[in-house]
């Protein structure tokens, strides 16, 4: 069975990163799913200093180091979305975007995502002013007043990052003082663009097409202060109110607590055999990196007995991983070298180039601004790797600077990225070009049944290069579009788009602006939550 492994990690932070180094380092076939960008809620850290052993890194730094580690035992990674499990009999099934996989065992390391609050507004502006990630939204509010609601380690810190951007900051914490630990929270109290309110919550939020105003109690004294700028200019409240976990997957399978955390033991072992948890996900009282790499350890050494035993039950031997092999690059296909792509991706360039069924070319619409060389340079680099890409530059279009997907024969695919697609959107990009060529990321009956049904529909989507809530979103954007000729699906990085953030009030990323504007709607989604807006 090529399908089978020892341990399927659904999560690439550093809870499952560690398990990976742990299982593959012992021989045992794992991989890690991940349906976002590996590395999990700490890449949008900015600086990660109490970690032992590291000084001083960024949390993606410190992540990649834990993905190569886990590579270079022979761990295997997969970008793709689980969507159901079969924890039954011996041989678990998880099911993803990319059909079936089996496993001895399981380990569920999905983390948390951030929590609402609830205040009155947050809904209705939430992406035109309310805001949940300093990293991928904070470039929206420069020279604009911010507001940061929550009294943790996420709201200092990320308070200390939005003055890069913010003309002032304001932290309304609803207890007398931080809860976070000293170190972190003087940061926040001494500097010289924040300003702190202790026991003060938020009442509603107010605007019209962008958020105006902000209304605040002291829930001390009862009195309600309110916040206009004084210039009538629009606001921004960022909410740092913890966490939500992550468990939709193992509702119905399970034991979960009140707050939605899984229950585990002391060795992570769920009251389900073959399944663990580890990390953000479970219930516990301190959730940073080093408790998350020690439930990863921990579940790791368990899942190893475990699949030992069942190997030994079955019969059934996975493959050993194999520690520092790489596959090499077919002479056709790709280059052994870069100067833009390092040897990573290089590899992941390789696989995919490998797979594509059909050739394509790259259509570019240039300007004279300096982003357009880099597109170019940037397109024509992509092409030198591979004979399945070609590029063409076309006459200075309406919007320049992009990298149009069309077929061989030149008709269009529908694709479309507006900008550069480094950063996060660098592997939807890739994910695209697969899409296109074919066969592509396959697909489940019932939803391409959906797909075909769809008639002409145009899809933006609008994004910021560093936020990892947005490739999700464009790559299932962009394989609707691939499987029918009558969508598109046309990608704005919207740091060189401002007109396009300014014509739909854009303060948050991703945007999913329909049929020019009839529907506009914010926040990450899969395929079939973007099917159930289009159909």
């Amino acid at each position: 069975m090529n399908n089978l492994y020892d341990v399927i990690v659904i999560g690439g932070g550093p809870a499952g990163l560690t398990a990976a180094v742990y299982l593959a380092r012992a021989k045992y076939r794992t991989l890690v799913v991940e349906k976002e960008a590996f590395g999990g809620q700490i890449t949008i850290t900015d600086e990660v200093v109490n970690y032992p052993g590291v000084r001083r890194a960024t949390g993606k730094e410190l992540t990649e180091t834990m993905r190569q580690q886990a590579e270079s035992f022979g761990a295997e990674f997969m970008l793709t979305e689980v969507e159901s499990l079969d924890m039954s009999g011996d041989i678990k099934t998880v099911k993803t975007a990319r059909g079936e996989l089996k496993a001895f065992g399981v380990l569920l390391a999905t983390g948390a995502h951030p929590r609402m609050i609830g205040f009155k507004g947050e809904e209705d502006f939430k992406g035109r002013g309310v805001a949940y990630c300093a990293t991928c939204d904070g470039e929206f509010f420069t020279g604009k007043e911010v507001f940061v609601v929550g009294g943790g380690f996420a709201a200092a810190e990320e308070a200390v990052f939005l003055t890069k951007y913010a003309r002032h900051v304001t932290i309304l914490v609803r207890t007398e003082d931080f809860t976070c630990a000293a170190s972190v929270a003087d940061h926040a109290k001494h500097h010289e663009k924040i300003t702190v309110l202790y026991n003060t919550e938020v009442v509603e939020v107010l605007g019209d097409n962008s958020l105006k105003a902000i209304r605040y109690r002291n829930n001390l004294t009862g009195a309600v202060s309110e916040y206009r700028d004084p210039q009538g200019s629009n606001i921004g409240v960022f909410v740092f109110a913890g966490y939500a976990p992550a468990t939709s997957l193992i509702r119905g399978i399970a034991e979960i607590d009140d707050q939605g955390y899984v229950i585990t033991d002391r060795d992570q072992k769920t009251n389900i055999d073959g399944l663990y948890a580890a990390g953000d996900v479970c219930v516990k009282q301190l959730r940073q990196v080093v408790t998350a790499v020690a439930d990863g350890a921990i579940a790791a050494t368990e899942l190893e007995k475990h699949a030992a035993a069942l190997q030994r039950k079955t019969g059934l031997h996975p493959e050993k991983p194999k520690a520092e092999v790489k596959k090499e690059a077919p002479a056709a296909a790709v280059k052994a070298s870069s100067s833009l792509f390092d040897a990573d991706m290089l590899a992941q360039l390789n696989a995919v180039f490998g797979r594509m069924a059909n050739p394509l070319v790259l259509k570019l619409e240039l300007d004279g601004r300096p982003v357009s060389n880099e597109l170019k340079a940037y397109m024509e680099e992509l092409a030198s790797l591979t004979d399945k890409l070609t590029v063409e530059v076309s006459d200075w279009g309406n919007d320049a600077p992009c990298v149009r997907v069309c077929r061989a024969d030149g008709s269009e695919t529908g694709l479309a990225f507006h900008g550069v697609p480094g950063g996060h959107e660098f592997t939807s990009f890739v994910l695209g070009l697969y899409n296109a060529a074919g066969p592509g990321q396959p697909l489940d009956a019932d939803v391409r049944a959906a797909i075909g049904a769809l008639g002409k529909r145009d899809m933006q989507v609008l994004v910021s290069l560093s936020c990892t809530m947005c490739p999700e979103l464009v790559t299932a954007a962009q394989r609707i579009a691939a499987e029918n000729e009558n969508v598109t699906a046309q990608v704005y990085d919207l740091t060189h788009f401002p007109e396009i953030r300014d014509k739909y009030n854009v303060m948050s990323v991703p945007c999913l602006v329909i049929d020019g504007g009839k529907t506009v709607t914010f926040g990450k989604k899969n395929i079939r939550q973007l099917l159930e807006i289009l159909k």
